[in-house]
């Protein structure tokens, strides 16, 4: 019974110890592909002809929630929506959306999914 009890033993260390590889994979992983997307997002961020033109660009940051990473601008975070749909203006008039996060963001999925597929 013993050579049993000390199988079952071991057997469960080792899940333990690759349960924890994989944890700390996943982690790198989420962290490597969250800090290339803000410096995508920082690159492609439009820049206006305004008073502290570029703070929105240099706004993006990486924050980590829990288990979770979470990336935002941390300057100008009211103009994300603005600028990535367009809105209306005081005159009646439109501006054009600037889409730079929805396409960063599939690209940072793609990312991290192909990350964890070489695992």
């Amino acid at each position: 019974m013993t050579s049993i009890d000390n199988f079952a033993k071991e057997l469960v260390k080792e899940l333990q110890r690759f349960s924890n590889y994989v944890a700390e994979e996943v982690e790198a992983s989420a962290k490597k592909v969250s800090k290339q997307a803000v410096q995508q997002l920082k690159a492609s961020s439009p820049t206006g002809d305004y008073a502290g033109s570029g703070s929105y660009a240099k706004g993006w940051r990486v924050k980590k929630v829990g288990n979770n990473y979470t990336i935002h601008n941390a300057t100008n975070y009211q103009l994300t929506h603005l600028l990535e749909n367009g809105h209306v203006n005081r005159d009646g008039l439109r501006t054009p959306a600037h889409p730079h996060i929805e396409k960063i963001e599939k690209q940072a999925i793609r990312d991290f999914e192909r990350e964890l597929n070489s695992l």
